[in-house]
């Protein structure tokens, strides 16, 4: 993979370059949020390996202007020493596709990397349909009620997941599995993400369509008598 470090901690900078490096990847890397965006935009990058703390420009502003221009590429894993709820939220709100709490091992770097670049390179051609919810799997296209809806990489795999079985439960465990290759991330990121799904589907006025099923997982379908 081609990644570009966007890291102010020469230490650390150095730490992950090395170990990337030595796992067969092509890096370049920012020492602030300003150049990081301007290399993100210029280059051909797989990934982008984002901090958030940094100077010039921090991560979240950087992340959401690269989405603005750049649309769905490159993919953002996001480096934070935040673990709050509200913090990996404003993450995902702003186009990350996972999220990594300092201070974590190289190894897990490495796992949590090759899962992102898995779950992209798989391409989808059908349209899926579940009441007023339609997704292109080919354009990467959801829209509901007619109304286009802007979801990052892990919503949309979540989202596929989900209604390529509806009405049937998706289990925790499933998502998992697709998600981070059977990988358990810390507890609150998937319900990180199944939050910032449902935030974006069921919008006020419109009957809900994702729901929690206690102790199993998730479903998305209309529930009877809605």
């Amino acid at each position: 993979m081609r990644i570009l470090l966007i890291e102010d901690s020469a230490a650390l900078r150095a730490n992950l370059t090395e170990q990337l490096e030595h796992a067969g990847h092509e890096v370049d890397v920012a020492l602030d949020g300003r150049s990081g965006l301007l290399l993100a935009l210029a280059g051909d990058y797989d990934v982008l390996v984002l901090d958030i703390g940094l100077p010039r420009l921090d991560g979240i502003e950087l992340c959401r202007q690269l989405r603005a221009q750049r649309g769905t590429g490159p993919l953002v894993l996001m480096l934070t020493a935040r673990d709050t709820l509200e913090d990996k939220l404003e993450g995902f709100a702003a186009g990350a596709d996972d999220y990594l709490v300092k201070p974590f091992e190289g190894a897990e770097l490495l796992v949590r990397l090759e899962a992102l670049a898995r779950r992209s390179s798989r391409k989808e051609t059908a349209v899926l349909v579940v009441e007023d919810l339609r997704y292109d799997l080919g354009e990467l296209r959801v829209e509901r009620a007619g109304r286009t809806l802007t979801l990052n990489r892990v919503g949309l795999r979540i989202l596929r997941e989900l209604m390529s079985v509806s009405p049937r439960v998706v289990t925790r465990e499933q998502l998992e599995l697709v998600l981070w290759d059977g990988y358990s991330p810390e507890g609150s990121v998937l319900r990180s993400h199944i939050y910032a799904l449902r935030k974006a589907i069921d919008v006020e006025g419109l009957v809900p369509l994702v729901h929690t099923v206690r102790g199993i997982g998730y479903r998305i379908a209309r529930e009877e008598g809605a």
